[in-house]
């Protein structure tokens, strides 16, 4: 009896297991298991791949145009990468009031701009109206102006420059210029044609010929967030051949930038090749007689770009500033390629409190260059006279 139901229990189950219902058309001919989707589902899939794929290649060439357009319109301001406001000339200073080499670009536009001197108060009005007419080559909508003031005060003619004295067949002195203010107006972005209204005042030394020896220096800037700022161009107002006493509208095209001769920089250089090293030394900087206030210290920047490459920059101790401010102070840097076919220097000097480095403004700068072609009397010299320092006067420009 009980093999009998042994018997029947096991019919029974091969019974139930070859009634299962097996979807054979789910197996391909190869065993694999096939997607039940019909030919109109499948195409469509096909379609949205081919598209997705379309859409990242024109994505992709989009990226590769703008980097190539990108990379042609910067090629020509290379050089400035470190900072838009390097020097437009990078020659040791001459004789001329001015320092500068024309940029590349035309420059175009104007500025519109109010000046108005108060006498009872001895205040100084300025006021930025509009900057008509700026041309934006690059890209559409991509300038950010604004506009940078600086009030000039010409000092003494025949003030004695030791870098300058030496040279022969001068006409004239050279003039020394004194930053008596720095204002800076709101930037508009994306316009040709910004409207400003920013007003700007303060008060002028209470001297008879003050206006005569003051010259209102006005910039247009294009902004950059990494402070590279591009220069437009500018205007110059000498107010004393103005009659200021009462509000007068101005509107004066813009000029191409021009640097001003505001001190000197005594600079040592000396190089040791076995080592690899290039010694910079700040030892003194002169400029115009001014009333200097205790609380104001000077202290410098110094940086070096060799064989298209970019050092770190050292910074000099802050020394109450005088009429001759000593720093004596030495600067090392390491050169690891060698030979140096390509190598500038600069030098930023920077006014700020001597209480702390808060607040700065930026007094001038010079540049000491050699490249492939050419090279300055300077680096001439410190080459000339290996592991000997070498001392030269340089004009600082702003």
């Amino acid at each position: 009896m009980f093999k009998c139901t042994e018997a029947t229990w096991m019919q029974r189950d091969m019974l139930t297991f070859v009634e299962l219902p097996v979807d054979m058309g789910l197996l391909s001919t190869s065993g694999q298991l096939r997607m039940p989707f019909s030919e109109a589902v499948k195409y469509c899939i096909l379609g949205i791949s081919i598209l997705l794929l379309l859409a990242a290649l024109g994505i992709l060439i989009w990226q590769i145009c703008r980097c190539f357009s990108q990379t042609y319109t910067s090629y020509p301001s290379q050089e400035d990468t470190v900072n838009r406001d390097l020097l437009y000339s990078d020659e040791k200073p001459s004789t001329a009031e001015n320092y500068s080499v024309p940029p590349s670009t035309t420059v175009h536009g104007s500025l519109r701009f109010s000046i108005y001197y108060d006498q009872l108060q001895a205040r100084l009005v300025v006021t930025v109206l509009q900057v008509e007419g700026l041309e934006d080559s690059s890209q559409a909508f991509g300038l950010q102006p604004f506009v940078k003031i600086r009030l000039m005060c010409a000092g003494l003619e025949g003030t004695e420059l030791e870098g300058l004295k030496e040279q022969e067949g001068q006409a004239t002195a050279p003039v020394l210029w004194t930053v008596l203010q720095e204002w800076r107006t709101r930037v508009v972005k994306g316009s040709c044609n910004p409207l400003y209204g920013d007003q700007f005042s303060c008060i002028l030394p209470e001297k008879r010929d003050t206006l005569r020896h003051i010259t209102l220096r006005m910039e247009v800037r294009d902004f950059d967030k990494f402070s590279r700022h591009t220069v437009l161009g500018e205007v110059r107002v000498p107010l004393g051949q103005l009659n200021i006493s009462y509000p007068l509208e101005l509107q004066e095209d813009l000029q191409i930038p021009q640097k001003d001769l505001v001190g000197e920089v005594l600079l040592s250089l000396k190089y040791l090749p076995t080592s690899q090293r290039l010694e910079i030394g700040l030892l003194k900087v002169r400029t115009a007689i001014t009333e200097i206030f205790s609380a104001t210290a000077l202290y410098a920047r110094i940086s070096i770009q060799y064989n298209q490459s970019k050092m770190r920059y050292q910074k000099t101790s802050a020394v109450p500033r005088s009429p001759v401010t000593v720093f004596n102070e030495v600067l090392m840097f390491t050169l690891p390629d060698f030979p140096l076919e390509q190598t500038k220097i600069l030098v930023w000097v920077y006014e700020t409190l001597a209480t702390g480095r808060s607040s700065k403004c930026l007094l001038g700068q010079l540049s000491v260059k050699k490249d492939r072609h050419s090279e300055d009397e300077h680096w001439t010299l410190m080459v000339r006279s290996v592991r000997q320092p070498v001392a030269k006067w340089h004009g600082l420009l702003i």
